[in-house]
């Protein structure tokens, strides 16, 4: 063993299980390449003041989470600690909501890292694909994003998710609920911290886990209560829109989520089979987002799914997914002869799309069958001095254990008639 580890909190992905989590990042973006969105990527760290300002200075994320560094040339920096305001950032840097061609639609996928507290479900360095849609206030992108996530989960096979749905408001009706919320809530029995919060962000009090501070929280405005005719309006709109779509969701009025730059809808998925890492998957619209960070009004809507914590969640349905397997014919040389005549084989094979493996290293015929068997491929080729003599190789059927001798010249196009 090495005398180095993965450092505390995160982890390496190795085969055979790196496969599913190749398989649900595949299965998260296929529904958005279908919908328009373009792929973008950004780097792992980003200037500090981006995520101060557009995530926000009173969040756990910024005060407690992000790793930051200084570099020699004395930048400050911060690893990503979320995708939305990175994609923001280099969409408003591109230019391309100048275009003409709004919204526009990005989908990203990559590492995302925070200081917390290790356990099942939450880790330092976890995996993420995201969607935004950028420039356009339309309830209906709102729900396109939803219906495109809940189609994602439903493709690998997970049934027991909830979609949790709110609104938080808009400029015009949030600072009124605000206002109200901090009245009420600078009366409670609440810790110095907390206190400190209801006057920087009040929303994030709602979103505290503690048992002692919700049961505080029975009486509390409630931002429904508040919302103006047009947000009323766009959310109905929301619902209706799901609704039609057959996509269940649940109505949570306490529904934050961790992040200032929320506006109007918000969403949240859960799975009941992760304890308390329950969310697997969440996100909103954020209207005011691009003005935090010096850019233009654009009114925009995004989420991202973790895809460590859907990985769990099909583990706890036991759900298998349908992996391809690696290999399909693993070729066996018996002597430099057929090495070199083998590896020909393997080689037109794989520019003819199939998966192909060798017997490396020149051992016998008893190590090389084991390591097809354990390679998972559906035939194997072995070939000898007195095969090639003949003209042929022989082709192993490693289900039926049948085999036949097919000719040399023959056997890619066997194989690939075979494999279909």
């Amino acid at each position: 063993m090495s005398t180095f580890q993965a450092p505390k909190g995160t982890y390496d992905l190795t085969p055979p299980r790196s496969a599913m989590f190749l398989a649900v990042r595949e299965a998260i973006s296929a529904p958005l390449r279908d919908s328009g969105y373009g792929y973008i990527e950004t780097p792992g760290f980003e200037n500090v003041e981006l995520f101060a300002r557009g995530v926000g200075e009173s969040t756990d994320i910024v005060t407690k989470e992000m790793y930051t560094f200084t570099t020699k040339g004395g930048d400050q920096l911060a690893l990503r600690p979320e995708g939305t305001a990175s994609v923001l950032r280099a969409a408003l840097e591109a230019n391309l909501h100048k275009a003409g061609n709004l919204p526009v639609k990005l989908w990203y996928s990559g590492s995302y890292y925070r200081y917390e507290r290790p356990q099942a479900g939450r880790y330092r360095h976890f995996s993420q694909v995201g969607a935004e849609a950028i420039g356009t206030e339309d309830p209906a992108l709102d729900a396109e994003l939803i219906i495109l996530a809940d189609q994602a989960y439903r493709s690998l096979g997970l049934r027991q998710f909830r979609i949790l749905l709110n609104s938080l408001g808009d400029k015009e009706c949030r600072p009124v609920y605000r206002e109200a919320l901090q009245t009420f809530l600078r009366d409670l029995d609440l810790d110095e911290e907390t206190r400190r919060r209801i006057e920087i962000n009040p929303l994030r009090v709602l979103d505290d886990k503690r048992a002692d501070v919700q049961k505080q929280l029975t009486d509390a405005p409630k931002l429904r209560d508040y919302l103006c005719d047009a947000c009323k309006a766009y959310h109905e709109e929301v619902r209706a829109l799901l609704t039609a779509a057959g996509v269940a969701f649940e109505d949570d009025e306490k529904l934050v989520r961790g992040l200032d730059y929320y506006t109007r809808t918000t969403f949240e998925f859960v799975h009941d089979g992760l304890g308390s890492q329950s969310a697997v998957g969440g996100g909103g619209r954020y209207d005011g987002l691009s003005e935090m960070i010096g850019g233009p009004e654009l009114p925009s809507v995004g989420w991202a799914l973790g895809v460590d914590r859907t990985v769990l969640a099909l583990e706890a349905e036991g759900v298998e997914l349908d992996l391809p397997a690696t290999t399909s014919v693993y070729a066996v040389p018996l002597g430099e002869e057929a090495r070199r005549v083998l590896f020909g084989v393997v080689t037109e094979l794989r520019r003819a799309g199939i998966a192909a493996d060798f017997a490396f290293g020149g051992r016998g015929l008893k190590g090389a069958m084991k390591s097809a068997n354990r390679s998972g491929a559906r035939y194997t080729l072995v070939a000898g001095e007195r095969d090639l003599a003949e003209g042929v190789v022989q082709l192993k059927d490693m289900e039926s254990g049948e085999q036949s001798a097919v000719p040399l010249a023959e056997a890619a196009a066997e194989l690939a008639k075979r494999l279909g």
